[in-house]
């Protein structure tokens, strides 16, 4: 079984979404990992629908 690219692990201060592919931090900090986001993450992991996902949380932190 292959490793999943996208995860989201807990950092100080909330979490991240680290890209194992790319070996490296992907997105913004989160004090609270949404639970579509998580879900996306656990599953299929489409980095269209992470995107879009991402995009969403973003405007609502404005």
């Amino acid at each position: 079984m292959s490793k999943r690219r996208y995860v989201a692990r807990g950092v100080s201060g909330g979490y991240r979404i680290w890209d194992n592919k790319g070996r490296r931090w992907w997105g913004d900090l989160y004090e609270l990992c949404p639970d579509d986001l998580l879900t996306e993450l656990n599953s299929r992991a489409d980095p269209d629908r992470i995107s879009t996902l991402l995009k969403r949380y973003r405007a609502l932190k404005r």
